[in-house]
């Protein structure tokens, strides 16, 4: 049963990121904003493909201890890649409110290569069914200062702008990050956490039809 709806829910998610975010760069109309955007949202579910589908894989074959080191790869490539998708968002966010911000900027891209660099370290052991908690919090925390920059970004902007097509943007990364967190920590000591990963992706999909529908009221 979980095979069957697991793999369900991952390859509607992954078609569901990758059309609308295509749909978005191709109805865009050369506004750069949307054009990031729909980038961002196939570079989102591309990534997560590489971990999703040897899971689904794994799932409905010989289960997941046969896969361990695609799976642990997978998981290396989302972790980058969705590090690349908050710094494209940062750029959506600086094109939406006219920023130009060159401290917020370093600092955008400094937290994102050091979570790069940190992902690359030898010592996360990605291919090994056991890779270390200590790792896996270090990597989050310039990750998770990222991401708390980009609700703050987004919710004061948002609100000071009025922008109601974007104004939840800054609370679907917040469920992202709230339901991401307890993973890192304790999927290891109490598995069941891992069931939190499907609120995560529901709070991706959810910013990335915010950007749909943004795009589809400001580019006719």
């Amino acid at each position: 049963m979980q095979a069957i709806f697991e793999t369900a829910f991952d390859i509607v998610y992954l078609v569901s990121v990758m059309t609308l975010g295509i749909i978005i760069v191709k109805d865009s109309r050369g506004n750069r904003q949307f054009s990031l955007f729909g980038i961002m949202a196939i570079v989102l579910g591309a990534g997560d493909a590489f971990h999703l589908v040897p899971r689904a894989v794994a799932l409905c074959t010989t289960g997941l201890e046969s896969y361990t080191a695609a799976l642990g790869f997978g998981k290396l490539v989302t972790s980058i890649t969705m590090t690349v998708f908050y710094v494209i968002l940062y750029h959506v966010w600086m094109l939406r409110y006219g920023k130009k911000e060159r401290l917020l900027t370093s600092s955008v891209y400094a937290l994102a290569a050091i979570r790069i660099i940190l992902c690359l370290m030898p010592q996360n052991d990605w291919l090994s069914a056991a890779s270390p908690l200590s790792w896996g919090i270090y990597r989050n925390i310039p990750f998770t200062i990222l991401g708390i920059m980009m609700i703050v970004l987004f919710h004061r902007e948002a609100k000071a702008n009025s922008d109601t097509t974007f104004r939840w943007m800054w609370l679907a990364i917040t469920l992202s990050f709230a339901c991401y967190i307890p993973v890192v920590l304790f999927s290891d000591a109490v598995p069941v956490t891992g069931m939190l990963m499907i609120p995560k992706t529901c709070a991706y999909v959810w910013a990335v039809v915010i950007g749909y529908k943004a795009m589809r009221k400001e580019c006719r």
